[in-house]
């Protein structure tokens, strides 16, 4: 971690490490001391002592004087760090596959932030960063911060564009699939899984051409028991107005209480 920590670091005397200050973040964290003042409480703490390898810790002051020293550069720099991480233990797991599930999250902020805005879905002030898992094991891969009113897809090629390449690349026998909410149901992100062979399922909101097909399939509503929840499964070809071609599609029609709830996927049910 040390070698990967390339920090704007001015200072001439000093008693804290940069390492150590984010290992002793990372701990903190670990065990559920999330606010940076819980620092002061910690700061002779014995078994954080031991295992940061300090005599004391830093305070709440030194953490957030610690944040400003980073850069654009120094999280790219970190971003590798962990990547490297994930190397070995794809190695160690001997993975013949691997679950992107991708998501947005909201970052609730206080005060005049740097691209704090609102976002009128979650109906607060924040950051809307991109987040990244793997389904099966549920390792956070990547996460990239954003304004908080940008829409849920913006910038979202950029995003796993590098982590996919990355894992064709040096784990070709990997097997990688990707899964999206609706809000990932753009077009350029279909054509990058498609050109670097990721299967990929994306669910699609509800619209009146989905509604359309789903009682093509199932026209008949009268004799069913509202009581109950039923699942039919069809597959069927769909071409949005904004997509540049026609897309294998799999509905599933959930019928309660006479509403219907269609999904979408692709490739992936194959």
């Amino acid at each position: 971690m040390a070698s990967h920590l390339e920090l704007n670091d001015s200072r001439k005397y000093y008693f804290h490490l940069n390492e150590n200050l984010l290992r002793q973040k990372v701990y903190q964290i670990i065990v559920g001391y999330a606010e940076d003042n819980a620092a002061d409480q910690l700061t002779h703490d014995p078994v954080f002592k031991e295992i940061i390898g300090t005599p004391a810790l830093a305070s709440q002051p030194s953490l957030s004087l610690f944040y400003n020293r980073f850069n654009k550069h120094s999280v790219e720099h970190l971003n590798q760090a962990n990547q490297e991480l994930f190397n070995k233990i794809h190695l160690v797991r001997q993975s013949k596959s691997l679950f992107i599930d991708l998501d947005s999250t909201h970052s609730d902020t206080y005060g005049d932030q740097e691209s704090s805005s609102y976002n009128t879905h979650y109906g607060t002030m924040g950051f809307h960063p991109l987040v990244a898992f793997d389904g099966a094991t549920g390792d956070f891969l990547k996460a990239q911060l954003r304004p908080g009113n940008v829409y849920t897809s913006n910038g979202v090629v950029e995003f796993i564009q590098p982590l996919i390449e990355h894992y064709n690349e040096i784990f070709p026998e990997t097997t990688l699939f990707l899964r999206g909410d609706s809000g990932f149901a753009v077009p350029a992100l279909y054509e990058l899984c498609e050109n670097e062979s990721v299967l990929y399922i994306i669910r699609l909101k509800s619209n009146p051409q989905l509604q359309s097909l789903a009682k093509e399939y199932h026209p008949s509503t009268a004799s069913l028991n509202v009581s109950k929840t039923e699942t039919y499964y069809e597959e069927t070809i769909d071409q949005a107005k904004s997509w540049s071609k026609p897309e294998e599609s799999n509905r599933s029609v959930r019928q309660a209480n006479c509403s219907l709830r269609i999904s979408f996927s692709s490739q992936i049910l194959k």
